[in-house]
Order: C-alpha cells, then structure tokens, then sequence
C-alpha cells in the first residue's frame, strides 16, 4: 500500500490534538481584577507551549519518517494508529499538569502521567520507524544510508530521556516537569539534525 491515505489520516489526528491543547487555557475569574486571574493561568501558558512545542516537533519528525518510506503494511499502519491514539491524548495530562502544577500534594501524580504518555509516545514512535527501516523493510530505494542511520540515532534517546524525567517525579515533581520542558527545547533546537528537508 502507499503512503498517502496513512499521511493525510496522521496529520489530521496531529492538527486536531495541536488544537484541543489550546481548550486547556480557560479563564475562572475570581471576582477580582482580570489581570490578576490571567497571570495565575501561566502553568497553563507554560503547560500549552511545552506541549505544542513537543506535538510539533513529533508531526515534523514523523514527516521526516514519511519522507523515507515507499510503501506500507499492516502492521505499519497499526503502530502508526498507535502512536496517535498516544498524540490525540496528550492534551488531557497536559490540563492536569496545567491544573496541579501549583499543587505540592498532587503535582508529583500529574508529573508523573505527563511523563508515562510521553514515554509512551516515545516508545511508539521508535517503534513505528526501526518496523519500518530494520533491514530497509519499507523503506524507498534511493534513501540515502546515512541519513536514515542519523534518524534512528536520534530517535532512540527519547524514550530513556522521557523516562528519566518521569521518574524524577518521584524525587521532585517540580524538577520533573522543568525536564519535560527541557526536552521540549532540546529536540526543537537539534530537530534539523534528525532528517533535512528537501
């Protein structure tokens, strides 16, 4: 099967859980002055850039995987649907990370599910390229061999490093959700490296 109804279905589900992140910025006027009310909403600012930062950057990366391949199959399309199952649910742990991120007692749980659906995600997406390039499976025939080598480089990290940051919610919710954040930037900086466009 080609490529096209797997794209145009992906990047539908991409532009949709991008949009729903904003539906999470909501304000609850408190009676008092307005401007007072929006500047307690910046964990829900912050919460919605560092999550339309990272929905971006896997909708780049995974137009970077298209990119590649020539064909696809069953179980391509299976880990695809996957994997936005994961992308579509991302805006859900981002409100609760939003909404408990000034909560001492109840932001390591929030940290903590924001960080199990990225790893997640991470996982997935890992998944959905090495199914696809282990031993050149659906890959075109004229992908160039380094850059499909420098792709799965950078792919593997994510997982661990999502990972990491998950588990230091445990230690410090706080230092967990700076990570996600971190990592956010990280891979919006160093995306170029991960597959050039043409």
């Amino acid at each position: 099967m080609d490529t096209a109804r797997a794209e145009t279905f992906s990047d539908g589900v991409f532009a949709i859980a991008i949009t729903l992140l904003i539906l999470n910025v909501t304000v609850h006027h408190s009676g008092g002055p307005l401007g007072h009310d929006l500047l307690r909403l910046w964990p829900s600012y912050l919460a919605y850039a560092i999550s339309f930062l990272t929905i971006g950057i896997m909708w780049v990366n995974h137009h970077t995987i298209f990119r590649h391949i020539e064909r696809v199959d069953r179980t391509f399309l299976l880990l695809n649907l996957m994997l936005l199952m994961l992308v579509a649910f991302v805006p859900f742990p981002t409100r609760i990370a939003a909404q408990f991120a000034r909560s001492d007692e109840n932001r390591r749980a929030a940290a903590f599910l924001y960080g199990i659906t990225l790893t997640t995600t991470a996982v997935f997406f890992n998944s959905l390229w090495l199914y696809a390039s282990r031993g050149r499976r659906l890959l075109a025939r004229d992908a160039d061999a380094r850059e499909v080598s420098g792709i799965t480089r950078s792919y593997i990290p994510g997982a661990p490093m999502y990972g990491t940051a998950t588990l230091i919610a445990f230690v410090n919710s706080t230092a967990s959700l700076v990570l996600f954040g971190a990592i956010a930037v990280f891979y919006a900086l160093s995306s170029s490296l991960f597959g050039r466009e043409e």
